[in-house]
């Protein structure tokens, strides 16, 4: 359906997703956060009215209190405490400082980040922490949870999930709750498997972590990559 077909307050949001959140206009996004406009505006051209009131600066806007809000034909408690939000998220985040990614070094780099959800585990699970091309991680996720001794990972599925992240390396590891180090032969195949497609997809695995409750084996390590 085309967007001039769509009533007048849904108009931003489909905009949001068709073309994405840099294509909407101060006024659309303002429209996005009330959700609605009223019975005389839709939700962007109250949007608009707002924002020319302040000379169309956010942080004009900002300084606002919820009963300044309120003073706006269409706007009432909820949509001004929704407009009040919103623009608080906005000073934390330009307050804070962008976090720096972590970056894997060594195996034992890898390990700190993994131990802390698979050590103590009763079951087996698989995580995977994605890498740019300085081995910065660029996040990191758990494919599956099995029984004791086994747990299925979709090797499909893991890379679907590196795509997303857009990354250049992995790193995969998963626990063995009996405390034993040794890999069996599962181990050794799904290694392979993730190996040979990251090959193809020109993504490196740069280890495969075994986790026990307080230390770890590295198959690049031990060179079984």
């Amino acid at each position: 359906m085309s967007i001039k077909f769509l009533a007048e307050d849904d108009r931003p949001r489909e905009k949001f997703l068709l073309k994405g959140k840099s294509a909407l206009s101060d006024s659309e996004l303002l429209a996005i956060i009330m959700s609605s406009g009223s019975r005389n505006e839709t939700a962007v051209e109250l949007g608009r009215r707002i924002l020319e009131s302040v000379g169309n600066n956010w942080h004009n806007l900002s300084l606002l209190n919820l009963q300044d809000l309120m003073k706006f034909k269409g706007i009432g408690e909820a949509k001004a405490i929704s407009i009040s939000a919103a623009l608080e998220i906005g000073r934390r985040k330009s307050a804070q400082e962008v976090p720096e990614k972590v970056q894997i070094s060594t195996s034992n780099d890898a390990f700190k980040v993994f131990h802390p959800f698979l050590a103590d585990l009763s079951t087996e699970e698989f995580w995977v922490i994605f890498l740019n091309q300085k081995n910065k991680i660029l996040g990191k996720s758990q494919l599956s949870t099995g029984g004791i001794n086994y747990s299925l990972v979709d090797v499909r599925v893991l890379f679907r999930k590196a795509f997303e992240f857009s990354c250049t390396g992995i790193m995969v590891a998963h626990n063995h709750p009996s405390g034993n180090l040794k890999p069996s032969e599962a181990d050794m195949k799904i290694t392979k498997q993730i190996s040979e497609a990251g090959k193809i997809l020109n993504i490196q695995l740069l280890d495969h972590l075994i986790i026990t409750q307080s230390t770890y084996f590295s198959f690049a390590d031990e060179n079984l990559l």
